[in-house]
């Protein structure tokens, strides 16, 4: 654990403080609207303006991480996130808030590109699903010890503002003093979405899928907890009983994702999701039982989107890693914009459990499409070392070998290099190899992760 977890000690320090405020911003924000006589749909603006402006930089912030490199990245990111914090209590008006929030999804959306294509440069794919895990991990707890903090001062004071910033700015501190080096300049900033699609359609389906079901959570799950009955520290206990299970399960579910398909995983997982989810739509319970179910609920959902993560991380290149980072939380973004709309529709017609009845058809469709995804890789036939055709200066290639079709690339076993041959035109027919001879060019052993 010290050995996989050491090289990004700092940074994981770094993201506590730093989500940490977060989780006492998120909270904060709502609150002090409602006591400044915001409106129900100003308040929700506020929450659109957040992703609005996260999804705008998934889409500019790795021109500046191409530029100026991961640190420096960090720090100014994290210095418009201190700036637009202190910003609030001094001009509380709506529409000076919408910028406010949109600025800060701006900065959050690059801090986490920074960080989770940072992490992915330390990680290899034996260990990848591990080092996600932690760092969801450590993202969740410190989203809850956010959420509690907003009892140690009125919300109506200038404190918690205060407190918010001085976490944000204490989270540049490991990251810049730290000795372990920052990862290599990236070679291009563009987001190609496409391109990640064919690469792996299941990690960007299922991010954004989870930008659906965990954007409509975070907005809206409170609502849900005072709609069943509960009061307001009720429904806070119950939002924490989700969020500490999730933590708590990432990390045997990424030990388990390092040694076997992670898309399985995922699948199982969505299995559990959607059940729960259904349960919590459709029967009625009190605080405890809610709180039981929100805890089944969390450890099945809430690892999601770092096993996604990680299965797109181990079928790109790692000089790309800014650039998958990009297109995940892209996608997340989109999703978490939709999501909540989407849900609040159905729980103002159909009363607050259709959260998790919308939660679960999207849990669903993304088994379904796994399940797609995973049955396309049985019905490909096990490829055979056949006779082979060579000509001088061509590439070896065994006859009769059908190229995998686009979109399939986690499905495939990695090909070698082709072999440049400079022998006089000649042919070779199939034969069995006699000892000491290398092997035919196509032979494979061991497997690919993604297949």
């Amino acid at each position: 654990m010290a050995q996989t977890l050491g090289p990004v000690a700092a940074l994981l320090l770094g993201v506590f403080f730093l989500v940490t405020g977060s989780g006492l911003q998120n909270t904060l924000l709502p609150l002090r609207g409602a006591f400044e006589g915001f409106s129900a749909i100003n308040l929700g603006i506020l929450g659109s303006s957040y992703y609005l402006g996260f999804v705008t930089g998934c889409l500019a912030v790795p021109h500046l991480v191409r530029r100026s490199g991961h640190i420096r990245a960090f720090a100014a990111l994290t210095a418009g996130v201190v700036a637009t914090m202190l910003a609030h209590p001094i001009f509380v008006e709506p529409y000076f808030w919408f910028v406010m929030r949109a600025i800060t999804g701006f900065c959050f959306a690059g801090l986490y590109l920074v960080i989770e294509s940072w992490l992915n440069d330390r990680a290899t794919n034996q260990t990848r699903g591990f080092v996600m895990s932690a760092y969801v991990m450590v993202d969740y707890a410190a989203l809850t010890a956010g959420q509690m903090m907003i009892t140690l001062y009125p919300v109506r004071s200038f404190e918690l503002f205060a407190l918010a910033a001085i976490l944000f700015s204490l989270a540049t501190l490991p990251v810049v003093i730290s000795s372990s080096g920052q990862p290599a300049p990236i070679e291009t900033a563009r987001i190609r979405l496409p391109r990640l699609f064919r690469a792996a359609p299941v990690a960007m389906v299922g991010c954004f899928v989870i930008g659906l079901t965990n954007g409509s959570l975070w907005s809206l799950g409170p609502i849900f907890g005072i709609g069943s009955g509960l009061t307001s520290d009720g429904a806070a206990t119950f939002m924490s009983a989700i969020v500490v299970a999730g933590a708590i399960a990432q990390w045997p579910i990424g030990f388990f994702s390092d040694r076997m398909d992670r898309r399985r995983i995922l699948g199982a997982l969505m299995v559990g999701a959607m059940l729960a989810s259904l349960a919590l739509g459709a029967l009625q319970f009190g605080l405890v039982g809610l709180s039981v179910l929100g805890l089944v609920f969390g450890a099945l959902a809430m690892p999601a989107y770092s096993l996604a993560a990680a299965h797109a991380y181990d079928l790109t290149p790692a000089s790309d890693a800014v650039e998958t980072a990009a297109g995940l939380l892209l996608l997340y973004g989109i999703g978490s914009v939709v999501g909540p709309a989407a849900a609040s529709f159905g729980m103002q017609h159909y009363g607050p459990g259709a959260l998790f009845f919308f939660m679960a058809g999207c849990y669903a469709l993304l088994l379904l499409f796994v399940v797609w995804r995973m049955c396309l890789t049985d019905r490909r036939p096990a490829l055979k070392p056949p006779a082979m055709v060579m000509e001088e200066g061509a590439a070896c290639v065994p006859t009769g070998t059908v190229p995998a079709p686009d979109g399939e690339a986690e499905d495939a076993a990695r090909q070698p290099p082709p072999v440049k041959l400079s022998s006089r035109l000649f042919k070779a027919s199939a034969r069995p190899r006699g000892p000491g001879e290398p092997p035919f060019p196509g032979d494979q052993d061991g497997r690919s992760d993604g297949a």
